[in-house]
Formats: structure tokens, sequence, C-alpha cells
């Protein structure tokens, strides 16, 4: 019984703490703010690239529609890394985060990269 209790005590908080952060303004750079080193290191990990060419078909997506094998604190860590990086934009939608991919303001500021990295990921 105590063991129940506990239990439902975790998923309270958990549920508390996905609300908290699901209030909390999301941080993304202005096109001009956006590194290319920035944009590079994010792009370098295999789980973000799978990850951007998702995104690239057009739609925005949440990240649990994205199937990645990790947990999920690893995957929370690959869209922040996205996102600051200014890669992908994301929005609150009640506690669910929609992605979607920066490709104009990307293009804009390295014209055809964005192109070529998804290429080359498509070869490996």
């Amino acid at each position: 019984m105590e063991s129940i209790t506990h239990m439902e005590s975790i998923t309270q908080d958990t549920e508390a703490a996905e609300l908290a952060a699901a209030s909390e303004p999301l941080a993304h750079p202005e096109c001009e703010q956006i590194e290319l080193g920035a944009v590079l290191h994010a792009l370098s990990d295999p789980m973000r690239l799978r990850i951007v060419a998702a995104l690239a078909q057009g739609e925005e997506r949440s990240c649990k529609s994205i199937d990645l094998p990790v947990v999920k604190s690893t995957c929370t860590h690959h869209f922040r890394v996205l996102r600051e990086a200014g890669v992908i934009g994301q929005r609150q939608e009640g506690t669910a985060r929609l992605n979607s991919l920066r490709r104009a303001e990307l293009d804009g500021r390295f014209p055809g990269l964005l192109d070529a990295v998804l290429r080359a990921s498509e070869r490996q």
C-alpha cells in the first residue's frame, strides 16, 4: 500500500514538473545570432540529424512523434541543443512541444548548408 502511494506521489511530481516546464518561455536565437559553429555542432549528432531529417519533411511535429531509440531525457536534450543553436523552432501547445525546422532562416544565413548536410546524412 505504501509503495502505491509513493508511486502516485512520483507521478504527481513528474506531472507538476512537466506543467511547470511547459509554462517556461522557450529561448530561440534571432536569425542574426545563429552561429555556424553551433549549427554544425547541433547537426553533428546522429540522433539530432534524425530529428532534422524528420522535420525537413515540412510538417510541424511533436517530440513524441519522432521515433528515437533513446530515453526521454536524452531526447529532450537533443531537441534543446537544436533549438538553442537555431536549427529548430519550438512552440508550446498544452503539455506538448511542437517542432519545426527553421529552414528559411538557416538558408538565409548559411545558403545550401542544410541541404548539403541532409544529403550527406542520407548516404550514411
